[in-house]
């Protein structure tokens, strides 16, 4: 028998992917892909396929830069291949 831990990630990815695109959506799979410590440090919008993230810090634009093939990956898997093309990243 295997940790319910192990059945969540993939659980919570069927269900993002099939719910409608929304803000809440895109902005719950971020989270869910970079962690809290992150999250509070950005804010995001999903404009065409293009993932706009805005960050309190140049370091945290230095960390999302040097991520972003992985956030993409993860993003990809939360919300459906296609959703997201690229990130680009802004100082708010």
């Amino acid at each position: 028998m295997r940790p319910i831990a192990h059945a969540l990630p993939g659980a919570l990815a069927e269900l993002l992917r099939d719910a409608p695109l929304s803000d809440g959506k895109v902005g719950f799979a971020w989270k869910a892909a970079v962690g809290p410590a992150l999250d509070r440090a950005t804010a995001v919008k999903l404009e065409g396929r293009i993932l706009l993230v805005e960050t309190t810090s140049v370091q945290w634009s230095r960390e999302i830069k040097r991520s972003s093939p992985l956030i993409l990956k993860r993003l990809a898997t939360l919300l459906g291949a296609d959703v997201v093309q690229r990130i680009e990243v802004r100082r708010a």
